[in-house]
């Protein structure tokens, strides 16, 4: 079947979606029309979703039959709710009256009428037998190198990860030193950070790739380089030389473990009202006030800290972004910098690393911490960091959602009712089925975004899509996969019950699913293309 005319009708209607938003935004602030400007983000994405999947399909030599049908499937259920209904949560259904699409959607629909009305329920059939068969679709990347980084990574979270994840989980233990010592060995921590200070130089894709692997095994294992490419990121793109020569290299090697300290409580996304103060005092800096959803904030030598620096300049432009050094803490003594205190917040998932509140009373950091040396630049120089951690955050969806599917296709081939695998059960096997959708075209939008952001463009909106799309994929793969365990998916000692644990955080942190649609709603209607 050629997709190609049915891609075209889908962005057609999709910038038929755009002028309608632009038009009411000329009107109303689009916080006014949250729901349309969301919707329309959710329209977009989707549309981004089947052209990123058509690519794979292209970029194939069609030799996995698979493949075809995990398109044709994609487009299938992507045309049906562009026309029908595009879930943006569980109980938030965006139709097309909902921006006056309603005579473009009968548009849309009347010129995909062949893949529409056909039944698919064979093309879901035959993918849940090839996957019952160990068959997978194409993910090749039709580069030697980083197809041997995908095998190379693939095997260590095998030997390494995926046999004591779910143990460390319900014991809520840190992910082991030698783990992490482990994962330093490959590189993990200086993917992007340039070869002159220790790293490897590398782009986004190849990012991607590693945390996909790693969060296959454990997203915790995946995150873990996340504060790492924050630090690393920031630290290349704003710190002076000397700040570059001094934590770049120990970054990259792993010998410091940073962690990022921007959240306060009841700010959220709302940085332009952060309240932390740091003000200098001769040779040194002092730090006052409290941070919340710090992750491995106890082991981490190194804290990327967002402080208001000039008091008297509201919003923005009075942060800083402050290279904060201190003590690595231990189980005994988590916190044992003078100045600075903590508490455990205890989380449904997302363990290995631990979620912390801090608070900072007089804490002492190096003149020399000022990222930069330059006040007020701090928000321009987070913002910077933000396309490449959402890329990530999506590559971490996407193991998740794989993982997923691996838990939910293992059950359903052990697990025998009325005399038969549950894998022969059609509603089983399409679920199996529309997971490998799902998870091939959040895989595609991530590798999209990451190669936008590769080749030097700005790519917020592309970054917002591949979160907003995956976080999704994440989630409803895990909870799927779930439902196929039946109740021992309930059960706290079957891995998938700390997946769909795991999976339910990727829609809230690093910009929640309604501030990514915000990012590419406005964007999209700014000029931004």
């Amino acid at each position: 079947m050629d997709l190609r005319p049915t891609l075209t009708a889908a962005q057609a209607y999709r910038g038929a979606a755009q002028a309608a938003l632009a038009e009411r935004l000329a009107a109303r602030p689009i916080n006014s029309e949250q729901r349309a400007a969301h919707g329309f983000a959710w329209v977009a994405t989707t549309v981004a979703a089947l052209e990123a999947t058509l690519d794979w399909l292209e970029s194939g030599d069609g030799a996995n039959p698979l493949d075809a049908k995990i398109a044709i499937l994609a487009f299938a259920e992507g045309i049906g709710q562009l026309t029908g209904g595009l879930p943006m949560g569980q109980n938030e259904i965006f139709r097309p009256a909902d921006l006056g699409l309603a005579t473009a959607a009968r548009t849309l629909a009347d010129a995909c009428n062949t893949i529409l009305d056909a039944d698919h329920a064979a093309t879901r059939a035959q993918i849940a037998a090839a996957l019952a068969e160990g068959d997978w679709p194409s993910e090749t990347l039709h580069d030697a190198d980083l197809d041997a980084i995908r095998e190379q990574y693939r095997r260590f979270t095998d030997a390494a990860i995926l046999p004591h994840a779910h143990g460390w989980h319900l014991a809520n233990d840190l992910i082991p030193d030698a783990t992490v010592q482990a994962m330093a060995k490959l590189g993990t921590f200086g993917v992007c950070i340039p070869e002159e200070y220790g790293g490897l130089g590398l782009g986004k894709l190849v990012m991607c790739v590693i945390t996909e692997e790693l969060s296959r095994g454990w997203i915790g294992a995946g995150s873990l380089g996340t504060r790492s490419e924050i630090a690393g990121e920031l630290i290349a793109m704003g710190g002076t030389d000397a700040q570059k020569a001094e934590w770049l290299p120990q970054i990259a090697s792993g010998e410091i473990l940073p962690t990022a300290v921007f959240t306060e409580p009841d700010v959220g996304s709302d940085l332009g009202s952060l309240q932390t103060r740091a003000r200098r005092e001769g040779d040194h800096w002092m730090i006052d006030g409290a941070k919340t959803w710090i992750t491995h904030a106890s082991r981490s030598d190194l804290m990327t800290l967002l402080a208001r620096t000039v008091p008297d300049t509201k919003g923005y432009a009075g942060l800083s972004m402050l290279l904060v050094p201190k003590p690595r803490g231990t189980e005994a003594d988590p916190f044992p910098a003078n100045g600075m205190t903590g508490s455990e917040i205890e989380v449904l998932g997302y363990r290995g690393m631990r979620e912390y509140a801090l608070q900072f009373d007089g804490l002492m950091a190096p003149a020399e911490a000022l990222l930069g040396g330059e006040e007020g630049q701090g928000f321009k120089q987070l913002m910077r960091t933000f396309e490449g951690a959402r890329i990530q955050t999506a590559a971490r969806a996407v193991g998740v959602a794989r993982r997923a599917l691996e838990l939910g296709l293992d059950y359903a081939l052990a697990r025998k009712q009325f005399g038969k695998a549950i894998v022969q059960f059609p509603r089983v096997a399409d679920k199996l089925a529309m997971s490998l959708v799902d998870f091939v075209t959040a895989r595609e939008l991530s590798y999209a975004a990451a190669r936008a952001k590769d080749s030097g463009k700005r790519c917020d909106i592309e970054a917002g899509m591949a979160k907003l799309l995956g976080a999704r994929a994440a989630w409803s793969n895990a909870d799927a996969a779930l439902q196929i365990h039946g109740g021992n998916g309930y059960a706290l000692e079957y891995e998938i019950s700390r997946v769909l644990c795991d999976a339910r955080i990727l829609n809230i942190f690093e910009g929640a699913a309604e501030i990514q649609a915000q990012v590419i709603a406005r964007g999209l209607t700014s000029g931004r293309n």
